[in-house]
């Protein structure tokens, strides 16, 4: 720190006047330097203490460390805290020297006062203080230089002003309530942070404080005041305070700030407005073009955004990343709130020259208006954000209006979804099984495993309720762990049971678990605990998830169709639909999509097409050695016409609605047609 603080010394020497001389001085800063890092308030008293009060001292001091030292803004908000308190209990003990000399010179009797008057004369005058005295009438009688060089003004410049003629827009509320308070005796001292207008317009901050002076029988008679000046501080103040509400890339207010404003808007307004925006496709410009591009698309986005928010009951605020908020206090109704909508969607994907590129953006907007009463900030942003949601849900670059219905839907699905993990904890997640059959002797060949979850509050759910918001948060991954587990202990079970009547079990593969690098040994793991058999489980992809991110078949298939492992395609028809590809995967089971199946529902009016491509899939997948499975079998003359079809197996209402677990027995049991467990 030798360096800093030689470096340091140079500063505050050119800055001012110096009580020391440079090799006490460069002592002093390189002990004090050590301590900054840690002890930054006892920095900035010590430099008080050693009487280096000129104001630049603080200005050098606070400059070089925020060019010097790493992560300087505490450091510097810890000494400028350290060096204020210092200041201000230097000036108050001056101020109470001053206070009593007065205070003495003026109930002592006329000789004393004679022999103090040129004493308290050259305090008064030589003072670093500024002070300066009035009338009862709030007329200046007197001032000493410290006060003319603090305002800028001449001594008879200031004797011929008024107390009322140095008021400041910024001034307190109530502070001249306090004054009149004083001049009628009611109060004997004020202190407060005062700005005053100096000579040349340009303003400063003070650290006030003002006693009342009176007479031996106890009357007001004059009123004093001292000041400090306090410019560098207020002003470090002022910037912290504004980067701790305010966006340092947009310069916009903050998330801290807008709750704020929202927070005032609920005590003194009636309604209350919120457009909450999100760009689309924000990620792409970033990891495309480069972060710089994308801070420079934000700041123009702000810009623009700034420019809708151009009445005074309106704020653009950005809350994190590419979110940004437009809030309106008491808007005139929906109207408005839609008008604004449009007007910054219009004004977010005009094109933006940023650089070299020229880019164009659209916006999701969640649009709210709502009464203050009933509600709460808090609540107004869920319901905003709740909203953004749909509109992006919708396919982004639109903006939606809050609808309470729809909104108490979307928040019960995200309630639902933040259940989910702790329900996994609960074991609330079961698993039945419906049965797929031969369809040349209806007799019981394997069962699919399904999920169900038994909600402590909402009964039992279907996996339509849950398993999209499972692959939204990423729970799907660990849900199909846990189903995969369940499915093949109890498939090892039945195999133990009913060595006789060996039947597979078939489980649902997601795209996310089919493309985690270590499923085929989870897989490997589970059959191992399990004891199952690895050729009486059949895992079911979808065509989309047998491909890769490249659309190439994905590797983990060969893996486990060379442990035995059986894979199916559920829901043949509806993704790639590409034979070609069966020639080169390990696939064993089609499963035909439920809409070709629902075809063949009526004989009398059997669609033509449907059964043509029903029978050309049977045909190429048994020319390529892979069996077909018909699902969502419900009446009788489909299964009649999928047999003759060629259709090896199927599964549906027509032969078992999905069973717990216990109820199977009596199927693996029964030697007969599947039929009779309906």
């Amino acid at each position: 720190m030798t360096d800093f603080a030689r470096l340091w010394s140079q500063r505050i020497a050119y800055g001012g006047f110096v009580p020391l001389d440079g090799a006490d001085l460069e002592a002093l800063l390189e002990q004090l330097a050590g301590r900054l890092p840690y002890a930054g308030r006892e920095v900035g008293a010590a430099l008080v203490a050693a009487h280096l009060t000129d104001p630049s001292v603080l200005a050098e001091t606070i400059t070089l460390i925020g060019s010097h030292l790493d992560d300087p803004l505490p450091i510097q908000a810890a000494v400028a805290a350290g060096f204020a308190q210092a200041l201000r209990e230097t000036t108050m003990a001056e101020q109470e020297q001053l206070s009593r000399a007065v205070l003495d010179a003026h109930a002592g009797v006329e000789r004393a006062l004679r022999d103090s008057e040129s004493r308290l004369r050259a305090i008064f005058d030589n003072a670093a203080v500024a002070i300066g005295v009035s009338r009862m009438d709030g007329r200046i009688v007197r001032v000493n230089q410290a006060f003319a060089d603090l305002l800028g003004f001449s001594h008879d410049e200031l004797c011929a002003m008024t107390v009322p003629q140095l008021s400041h827009p910024s001034d307190p509320p109530g502070m001249w309530r306090l004054y009149e308070e004083m001049v009628r005796g009611e109060r004997d001292h004020v202190r407060l942070e005062k700005a005053y207008f100096r000579a040349d317009g340009s303003a400063v901050w003070t650290d006030m404080t003002s006693s009342l002076i009176r007479d031996e029988h106890g009357i007001p008679e004059l009123t004093m005041v001292m000041l400090q000046d306090i410019t560098d501080r207020r002003r470090l103040k002022d910037s912290l305070q504004h980067q701790a509400t305010h966006d340092p890339l947009t310069g916009l207010p903050n998330r801290t700030m807008i709750a704020a404003h929202l927070d005032t808007i609920f005590e003194r307004a009636g309604r209350v407005g919120l457009c909450y925006l999100d760009l689309d496709g924000f990620k792409r410009v970033n990891d495309t073009l480069g972060h710089q591009v994308g801070d420079a698309l934000l700041v123009a986005v702000a810009e623009r955004l700034t420019d809708c928010a151009d009445e005074p009951c309106r704020i653009a605020g950005r809350m994190s990343g590419d979110e940004f908020v437009l809030a309106v206090r008491d808007p005139s109704g929906p109207e408005e709130m839609r008008a604004l909508a449009e007007r910054a969607f219009t004004a977010l994907t005009r094109p933006y020259e940023i650089g070299r590129h020229r880019l164009r953006v659209s916006a999701s907007i969640g649009v709210v208006d709502s009464d203050v009463a009933g509600t709460t900030p808090a609540e107004l942003m869920k319901a905003a954000d709740l909203t953004l949601y749909t509109a992006k849900s919708e396919g982004r670059a639109r903006y939606v209006m809050y609808d309470a219905d729809r909104n108490a839907r979307q928040a019960a699905r995200y309630a639902l979804a933040a259940d989910m993990p702790d329900a996994l904890d609960r074991d609330e997640f079961t698993v039945v099984y419906q049965p797929l059959v031969s369809l040349a002797d209806e007799r019981l060949r394997g069962v699919e495993a399904l999920v169900r979850w038994r909600h402590p509050a909402r009964g039992l759910l279907s996996p339509d309720s849950f398993i999209p918001l499972a692959e939204e948060t990423g729970v799907i991954v660990a849900l199909g762990r846990h189903v995969l587990q369940r499915a093949c202990a109890q498939g090892a079970e039945w195999a133990r049971r009913f060595p006789d009547n060996p039947v597979f079990v078939s489980v649902n593969v997601t795209v996310a678990q089919a493309r985690e690098p270590a499923f085929p040994a989870e897989v490997a793991k589970i059959l191992a605990d399990t004891g199952l058999d690895p050729r009486l489980l059949v895992l079911e992809l979808t065509e989309s998830a047998i491909m890769d991110a490249d659309g190439a078949p994905l590797a983990a298939l060969d893996v486990l169709a060379a442990s035995g492992i059986r894979i199916a395609i559920d829901d043949f028809g509806t993704g790639y639909s590409n034979l070609a590809y069966l020639r080169r995967l390990p696939i064993h089971i089609l499963k035909l999509a439920g809409p070709f199946v629902d075809g063949l529902r009526d004989p009398a009016s059997v669609a033509t097409v449907d059964e043509q491509i029903v029978e050309t899939i049977i045909q190429l997948a048994h020319v390529l050695g892979v069996t077909v499975t018909a699902e969502a079998v419900e009446t009788r003359p489909q299964a009649d016409r999928l047999r003759h079809l060629g259709c090896d197996t199927g599964q549906g209402y027509l032969f078992s609605r999905p069973l717990p677990a216990a109820a199977m027995p009596p199927l693996l049991h029964n030697s007969g047609p599947a039929l009779t467990v309906r």
